[in-house]
């Protein structure tokens, strides 16, 4: 048994009839046991959120295959759109019998999130992060977006987080910046991660949650030991008596797991590069793993790294744990000034998720700027409307969507023509106005938050 509370969601553990019995008793019953590992929830709420959670969940991976033939079929559509020069190009090319055909896996081959927005730039400013804020965001969001430029092949996702890390100068480098990837849009696991209410508990630090811990690679549902093997301190990390077995394995697979990877990686370029601080960022659920990376330096009390640390920058990024864990990191992220900046643009729906209510365990932490429809920005403790799922939301939140539609075909002839959306993210727009929520999430409204925002008052942290 893994030391410390944990809770293990198992929603594939039964069919709809055993969740009708798990909604109809109590706690401690042989149908809780079936779906869940651990500590038992001790509040109806949370069984109900829960219940709700395995519902959502058992529906996405019920569609699992058929979103991922969907996303690979829309894949190559695009692409076959792109390197023949749009739909009149292809026509062309095809009464000519020079169509190009895309290859999933090439550089040239872009992913459905660099189909929705194609910029590549940076903001007209000269990066130089002592100058401002705005740069340093705007670089951090488009490096959170080109992590998602390119498709992943299949097999891919299962075997390690993606990450990738650049340095401002080949040679004494003032920069080092970590991105890690985010969400896709069609891969069923990662938006059934988002919905997961699994979480293991750090004595004295909080409540983690499960699925992002181990999309860093730092622990195994199957074996609730490794979490603890992976979770704990210097000190902690002196006592075995887990068994020799579970630690032995767990030592096994730093090699090859994303956080121990890029902790490695890093302190070796902060080695070669004396003056440099380095920066976190990622959009979604790679917004989650740019928090937990830092958080997990704390600790594992690696506190020369952190001294370097000029701040985590996340979009659209979903909660990873409790209170308590808040009120941990705050320490080490706010002082002397605040290096947590979590941005939310209006109505997105996943940095409302997991749910959190008065009785849950989900909560946020750090700075928010949230940014409304019109690109206003506010700082603020949390997002508005944290739990926009009731009914009493619906109605504003359709309107809301409807008017995203039409800001997105007129934005262009405003905001000058790198704004100009095209045909698939106005598509992508209409199915937001059916589902809301989804459409804001899109990184097009993020790179336009910080490009259009007005500039934040609050006081960053500089090179």
């Amino acid at each position: 048994m893994a030391r410390g509370r944990y809770l293990i969601v198992f929603p594939e553990n039964g069919g709809v009839t055993d969740l009708i019995r798990y909604a109809a008793r109590r706690g401690g019953d042989n149908d809780s046991h079936r779906f869940l590992e651990g500590t038992e929830p001790s509040h109806p709420d949370h069984r109900w959120i829960i219940l709700i959670s395995m519902i959502l969940r058992k529906i996405i991976a019920f569609f699992a295959k058929p979103l991922y033939f969907l996303g690979s079929l829309l894949d190559f559509l695009l692409n076959l759109l792109s390197h023949n020069g749009t739909i009149f190009g292809l026509l062309h090319n095809f009464l000519h019998g020079k169509v190009v055909i895309p290859e999933k896996g090439s550089k040239s081959f872009i992913s459905t999130i660099g189909e929705l927005d194609n910029r590549v730039h940076l903001c007209g400013l000269t990066f130089k992060p002592e100058l401002g804020n705005r740069p340093l965001m705007d670089l951090c969001v488009m490096a959170s977006k080109c992590t998602l430029w390119t498709s992943t092949t299949a097999g891919m996702k299962r075997m390690s987080t993606q990450v990738f890390i650049l340095c401002d100068k080949p040679k004494g480098a003032s920069l080092i910046l970590v991105s890690f990837r985010g969400t896709e849009p069609f891969d069923a696991d990662d938006w059934s991660t988002d919905l997961d209410y699994s979480w293991f508990e750090i004595p004295g630090v909080g409540k983690l949650h499960m699925g992002f811990v181990e999309a860093l690679g730092l622990g195994n549902r199957v074996d609730p030991a490794t979490f603890y093997s992976h979770l704990q301190t210097r000190t902690a990390g002196t006592d075995s008596s887990d068994g020799d077995q579970s630690l032995t394995s767990a030592e096994g697979i730093r090699k090859m797991t994303a956080y121990y990877t890029v902790r490695s990686k890093l302190e070796s370029l902060l080695e070669e590069h004396k003056n440099a601080k380095f920066i976190v960022t990622g959009h979604s659920l790679g917004g989650a793993l740019a928090i937990l990376f830092p958080t997990m330096l704390v600790v594992h009390e690696e506190m020369g790294i952190m001294e370097r640390l000029l701040g985590v920058y996340t979009f659209g990024q979903p909660r990873i744990g409790d209170r308590q864990l808040g009120r941990f990191m705050e320490a080490h992220l706010h002082r002397p000034v605040p290096k947590y900046f979590r941005v939310v643009y209006c109505n997105d729906l996943v940095p409302r998720l997991p749910y959190d209510d008065k009785t849950f365990l989900y909560k946020h932490f750090g700075v928010c700027l949230y940014y409304n429809s019109f690109y206003t920005e506010k700082e603020v403790e949390e997002e508005p409307n944290r739990n926009s799922f009731g009914p009493r939301f619906i109605l504003s939140k359709h309107v809301n969507a409807i008017w995203e539609l039409i800001k997105g075909l007129l934005i262009g002839y405003v905001e000058g023509p790198e704004y100009k959306e095209g045909w698939f993210r106005i598509l992508f727009r209409v199915i937001g106005v059916v589902l809301p929520g989804i459409s804001a999430h899109c990184p097009t409204d993020y790179v336009n938050s910080i490009r259009l925002g007005k500039e934040s008052s609050i006081r960053m942290p500089s090179i």
